[in-house]
C-alpha cells in the first residue's frame, strides 16, 4: 500500500496545476543515440527555463549502454569494455539503458509547479507505481534505495530507475521502466550501487506487455499526477 505521501490524489494540486500549458508528449521510434538525446535535453531545458518552449516528456529506447551519475563509483563498472559508458550530470550511480527498456526524459519547470525536489521525486515514483497497477503489479519505494521495486519470492527486484538533474529549476533526465530488456546486460554494472537486490522487468514478472501498452499506461498515470499532455512529433528534428 502507498502511504499518504505517495497518494497520487494529493499530487495534482502540486504538480498538475490547472493553469499550466499541456506538457508535450513525444515518442521516438527506433533506437536513439545517447549523445543526441543529451544534446536535445540540454537545449530543451534551457529553452523551457527561458520561456521559449513548453515542457516535454520524451519517450525513447537507447542502444545498449551504461550511464554514470554523479555518485558513480568506478568499482561498480564491472565490465567496462562491454558497452559504451557515458558520464552524466544526473543524480545516482551506474544505470543500464537498452532495447526493451522505456526511457522517459522529463523536462518540467518546477518554478511554475513547485520548487520542492523531494515532492518532485515522489511524484515521479508515483507516476511509475500507478502505471504498474495497470498490469497488476504493486511497485514500492524504499527510503534507502532509489527507484521502484517489486517483491517476489522473498526478495525485491528493481523494475524502474529514477535519476534527474535540475538546472534553473527545470528537470531533465528522468525514469527508465524495464519492459522487456535483456536483464543479463545489467550484470556489467552494480545497478545504482545496490548489490543485495536484483533487476526485473514487466515480462520477467509474467506480464507480456508491449512497449505501446507500457506507453499508454505511463501516459495515463502521468496525466493523473502531473496534468494534461499533448502529443507531438519526435523532437530530434529540432537538432537537424
Amino acid at each position: 500500500m502507498l502511504d499518504h505521501a505517495l497518494n497520487p490524489a494529493a499530487l495534482p494540486t502540486i504538480f498538475g496545476r490547472d493553469d499550466l500549458q499541456a506538457v508535450e508528449w513525444a515518442v521516438s521510434p527506433g533506437l536513439v543515440d545517447y549523445p543526441a538525446a543529451l544534446e536535445l535535453m540540454e537545449a530543451r531545458a534551457a529553452a523551457i527555463a527561458e520561456g521559449r518552449a513548453p515542457e516535454l516528456v520524451w519517450l525513447l529506447e537507447h542502444p545498449p549502454l551504461y550511464t554514470a551519475g554523479i555518485s558513480a563509483k568506478p568499482a561498480d563498472l564491472l565490465t567496462p569494455d562491454r558497452f559504451p559508458v557515458h558520464q552524466t550530470a544526473r543524480g545516482g550511480q551506474f544505470t543500464y539503458h537498452g532495447p526493451g527498456q522505456r526511457v522517459a526524459y522529463v523536462m518540467l519547470d518546477l518554478t511554475r509547479r513547485q520548487r520542492d525536489v523531494r515532492a518532485f521525486v515522489r511524484a515521479l515514483e508515483t507516476w511509475v507505481i500507478e502505471a504498474l497497477v495497470t498490469f497488476g503489479l504493486e511497485g514500492e519505494v524504499r527510503p534507502d534505495r532509489v527507484g521502484v521495486w517489486v517483491r517476489r519470492e522473498g526478495r525485491e527486484d528493481k523494475i524502474a530507475a529514477i535519476g534527474v538533474k535540475l538546472r534553473r529549476w527545470v528537470s531533465f533526465h528522468g525514469i527508465s521502466l524495464n519492459v522487456e530488456p535483456d536483464l543479463e546486460h545489467f550484470a556489467g554494472i552494480v545497478p545504482c550501487g545496490v548489490t543485495e537486490h536484483g533487476v526485473t522487468s514487466l515480462v520477467d514478472q509474467g506480464r507480456p506487455v508491449t512497449m505501446d501498452e507500457a506507453d499508454a499506461a505511463l501516459k495515463l498515470s502521468f496525466v493523473r499526477v502531473f496534468g494534461a499532455v499533448v502529443e507531438v512529433g519526435c523532437p530530434l528534428s529540432q537538432l537537424r
